[in-house]
């Protein structure tokens, strides 16, 4: 029976991942970026990309939130002009 080998780092906000000594791959949880002949390579891109911060459903959410339902703006009614007719 064969068991995959596994080799994974975190870095800079992105999984650096190698597996059954296959290419390294730059992968986000969504979305795999890029492979590369070695970890260096792979490393090096990781870095040179800016840091990723995953979008979570709650902040999202708290977003929408703040979007639909803003504070509410309290005015004094508009005052009435006294103008005779004519």
């Amino acid at each position: 029976m064969h068991s995959a080998m596994l080799s994974k780092t975190h870095f800079n906000g992105y999984d650096v991942i190698n597996v059954n000594n296959g290419p390294w791959r730059v992968c986000t949880h969504h979305d795999r970026l890029a492979s590369f002949g070695t970890r260096e390579e792979a490393m090096a891109f990781a870095a040179s990309l800016p840091a990723h911060q995953e979008r979570t459903a709650m902040r999202a959410q708290e977003s929408v939130v703040e979007m639909k339902a803003p504070e509410a703006k309290k005015t004094a009614p508009k005052a009435k002009s006294n103008k005779s007719k004519k």
